[in-house]
């Protein structure tokens, strides 16, 4: 008994010396975040990944000392990204000679996305408390101690069920966190327009490169402006200049002037591109006046919140209890009001931001070219495989039976006067074969145009082809008759997404939601598969890319290990002129 209890108070200060350690986690977490705002990305994700073997070797400790087993939360870690055939890595529409940015990128999303990471920055500021409540507790109580600890660590870094939504308090907590981080991000995008503008005096050629790491920064902020406040705010740069191309006579030109080699006439063009986008010197503006503005804002938050919430407990233990009760009221009413404002004045200080980081039109004009260009490539590519595939599916189907037809009735008419019997049978084929012809020939004008889309409409048409997917799919949506080139664009893309979840993803179950508000055809397909769907390890997702881009739409996706796949796809259309009577589909069906 003396044994276990001596044993007991041994490890319970083993790990309470660990827990203090966790001070020193956050501080190091602090360093990396702090490295993030000024773009270095990595060191953020080092600095995490570089906590979990402690919090690793709690979990473990607390099974094995507190007989309370803890599993690891984490989600699986993403895998290494893979060389395309031309020897490029891909992500998005981007391509990379090296993986390095798209490794150090994906690791960022995943660590900083998986929930347990959050739960590990707050085991990491309360558990030291934890450590030295334990020491005294553990020499009072022993093995319960350490009992009542480990289910403490569980509840902290073991896996919790997915929650549906945030309490009242804790979602205004989260918002006055996206003021305090859309606050910090103007700071670093103030810290990276400093050097910018030193650039610009001297030396010039290192301009270019400042402004796009100074975009890197500021994108940042557009992107969790939208996740944190749902505050969208689109790039507004300008393309980038093309690389330079050589004349017929080997020489390279840049305005007036021709050089041997391209690497000025390159920067001199990145040069003019940079100091002629107007959004550069609005993100240059943006870096001040956001900073002072995001800041007037979570001033008075801040101040009623924390002032409310320490003010609570000053009073209780400076004060009389007289006193403390008349003040706490106050407190609370002061910490409730800050809690209020807090999800107001995060969304309009991204609302203030957007003003400077949005777009122009100048820019807008410049993108919209340079896609049309783009698109205009990708769909004669994929106008020229289509009727490949066309050609090739005649030649190899329909036509081969149909010359083998003609031979047979050739035969035919040679036997009919001395072998009936022959004749006969060889009518026999003919006619079977002609069948299989015709079906073949209704599967080939399928895939070209179904008919049930032109008759019925996209939701009808996506509904016939849940039912002879091989999936358990639900189809839900309600639909009037678009213009038809986008209605079969969609079908097609459903198409391809319904076979890769069946084929690729093992899924068994998937949802299809159909949508069309103000001119933008929206569909939303979900499959509970495997995950990890890459636009880098096949074509099929790249040719959905092509065939969104023809029509000016975008293609969203979303599969982490695990699961499940979410790929969204917009459709700028109109109703369908011809239309006598737009007919809707009905509104929910399972298949």
């Amino acid at each position: 008994m003396i044994r276990t209890y001596l044993t007991s108070v041994r490890r319970g200060f083993v790990l309470a010396g660990l827990a203090l350690v966790s001070w020193l986690d956050l501080l190091l977490e602090l360093v990396g975040f702090c490295l993030l705002c000024v773009g270095l990305v990595f060191a953020y994700t080092l600095a995490l990944e570089g906590t979990r073997p402690r919090a690793a070797l709690t979990r473990r400790l607390a099974g094995r000392w507190c007989g309370v087993e803890v599993e690891s939360p984490y989600r699986p870690a993403p895998p290494e990204p893979e060389r395309e055939r031309d020897g490029w890595y891909r992500d998005g529409n981007s391509l990379f000679k090296r993986s390095w940015f798209i490794k150090w990128t994906k690791r960022f999303e995943w660590i900083s996305d998986d929930p347990a990471t959050g739960r590990d920055l707050g085991w990491q500021l309360w558990n030291p408390l934890a450590g030295l409540v334990l020491v005294p507790a553990v020499l009072l109580a022993g093995p319960r101690a350490l009992r009542l600890y480990g289910k403490w660590t569980r509840w902290w870094l073991g896996p919790r069920p997915a929650r549906t939504g945030d309490g009242w308090v804790k979602a205004r907590l989260k918002a006055l966190g996206f003021q305090l981080g859309l606050f910090g991000l103007s700071v670093a995008q103030l810290g990276m327009a400093i050097p910018t503008l030193l650039a610009l005096i001297w030396p010039a050629p290192l301009f270019p490169a400042m402004v796009v790491a100074g975009r890197s920064v500021t994108d940042t902020l557009r992107r969790e402006a939208k996740n944190w406040t749902g505050v969208r705010i689109d790039r507004p740069y300008l393309p980038e200049p093309p690389f330079p191309v050589p004349r017929a006579d080997g020489m390279y030109r840049h305005g007036r002037q021709l050089y041997d080699t391209p690497w000025w006439p390159a920067r001199l063009a990145r040069l003019r591109w940079a100091m002629a986008d107007r959004a550069t010197w609005r993100d240059l503006a943006a870096a001040v006046v956001n900073s002072v503005v995001l800041l007037l804002m979570v001033v008075p938050t801040a101040a009623l919140v924390f002032g409310g919430l320490w003010g609570a407990v000053a009073s209780w233990v400076s004060r009389p209890f007289g006193q403390a009760l008349a003040l706490t009221p106050v407190a609370l009413v002061a910490f409730a009001a800050g809690l209020v404002l807090a999800p107001w004045l995060a969304r309009l200080g991204a609302r203030f931001a957007k003003l400077l980081l949005g777009p122009t039109e100048a820019s807008r004009l410049g993108q919209r070219v340079e896609r049309l260009k783009q698109t205009r490539t990708d769909a004669s590519v994929a106008q020229a495989a289509e009727l490949r595939r066309i050609e090739r599916d005649l030649h190899d189907g329909v036509q081969s039976r149909l010359v083998a037809m003609g031979m047979k009735l050739g035969a035919v008419e040679a036997l009919i006067d001395s072998d009936p019997a022959a004749a006969k049978r060889l009518a026999a084929e003919l006619r079977r074969t002609s069948s299989e012809t015709l079906t073949e020939l209704r599967l080939l004008v399928r895939g070209i145009h179904p008919p049930v889309l032109s008759e019925r409409g996209l939701g009808d048409a996506v509904r016939a082809m849940a039912l002879d997917s091989p999936l358990r799919a639900s189809v839900n949506g309600t639909l009037p008759r678009l213009e038809q080139p986008a209605e079969a664009c969609a079908y097609f893309a459903v198409s391809e997404l319904l076979g890769n979840a069946a084929k690729h993803g093992e899924a068994r179950r998937v949802s299809i939601e159909l949508g069309y508000d103000d001119g933008l055809l929206r569909i939303e397909v979900t499959d509970d598969g495997k995950g990890g769907a890459n636009a880098a390890r096949g074509t099929g997702i790249r040719g959905i890319e092509r065939r969104l881009g023809a029509f000016d739409g975008t293609f969203a996706l979303t599969s982490p290990l695990g699961g499940p796949t979410k790929a969204t796809m917009e459709i700028p259309c109109q109703l369908d002129p011809d239309a006598s009577s737009p007919r809707t589909s009905t509104s929910s069906e399972t298949a």
